[in-house]
């Protein structure tokens, strides 16, 4: 029996702020590159189809599923993962404080995706509702906590957030 060879593709695209190049086969799941090429294993690979948000990042600006986006797709993107959110490697920003005030996580399997989703509906929606917040949540899951915990941080992070940018005139802590 014959066997091709993979086809692979050379990208160039930005994570969390820094520049990458590398060759990949152009079946690899953007998931899978960030982990395993990159090292970066915030983003969690959970139902691989796309349906329990583990493996949210975003491309520039906007959250996507990376379980169902090949690397070949963000050449020549920004792409961020949890990692990226906080104001400075290692440390915590808005967003991951109010969970953790909140006892918003338990297992923390799904809290980055959550984490990323969040950031990306607080950029869109500074000042959400109770409904807003649940609806911008519907697209994660968690099987350890009730959503009660993750909705009281999402709106204590948006009030953090609102205070600061009045305070500031902008927040880079997110």
């Amino acid at each position: 029996m014959h066997v091709e060879a993979t086809a692979r593709q050379r990208i160039a695209l930005t994570v969390n702020g820094e520049a990458y190049e590398r060759e990949v086969d152009v079946r690899m799941l953007l998931a899978d590159f960030l982990r395993w090429e990159l090292g970066l294993t915030g983003t969690h690979i959970g139902c691989e189809q796309g349906v329990c948000g583990s493996c949210t990042v975003l491309i520039d600006g906007e959250a996507i599923r990376s379980c169902l986006t090949l690397a070949v797709q963000a050449d020549g993107r920004s792409v961020t993962t949890v990692e990226g959110i906080g104001p400075a490697p290692g440390q915590l920003g808005t967003i991951q404080e109010s969970f953790r005030e909140h006892h918003a996580l338990q297992c923390g399997f799904c809290t980055p995706g959550f984490v990323v989703s969040v950031h990306a509906f607080l950029n869109q929606t500074p000042n959400p509702t109770k409904d807003e917040i649940r609806e911008a949540l519907s697209g994660n899951l968690c099987r350890c906590t009730g959503y009660r915990n993750i909705v009281q941080a999402v709106a204590s992070a948006a009030e953090k957030m609102q205070q600061s940018t009045a305070s500031n005139g902008k927040d880079g802590s997110r």
